[in-house]
């Protein structure tokens, strides 16, 4: 069983998913479609940062985290640069698709039937 996460732990994780948020923004993934960074997961010592990843359309999704993978040390360098004075060391990135927009497409069509 998981520890709960720390005061600390959800503070960083809060600054972290709106940092990203921007800089994916900005790296213009909107291309895609609505990017949005859902949550943010870190590890108790803030080294790994899960970030999960809603797109629409949903069909997107995997073109979107290839992507957001293949510059993930881009990613991490302009985050550093945002959260330099926060934190000794940025945490490892791993970005994972955001579910819930699956489960609401879902619900929805069982409502229709």
């Amino acid at each position: 069983m998981e520890k709960p996460e720390s005061k600390r732990q959800k503070q960083v994780a809060r600054e972290l998913q709106k940092d990203l948020a921007e800089i994916i923004r900005k790296k213009g993934m909107a291309a895609f479609g609505l990017v949005t960074v859902s949550e943010v997961r870190i590890s108790p010592d803030l080294s790994v940062a899960k970030a999960f990843i809603s797109v629409f359309p949903s069909d997107k999704r995997d073109a979107v985290l290839l992507a957001l993978q293949e510059n993930v040390r881009a990613l991490r360098g302009e985050l550093g640069r945002e959260v330099a004075s926060q934190l000794r060391i940025v945490p490892e990135l791993v970005f994972l698709p955001d579910s819930s927009l699956d489960y609401v497409e879902h619900i929805e069509e069982l409502l229709k039937k």
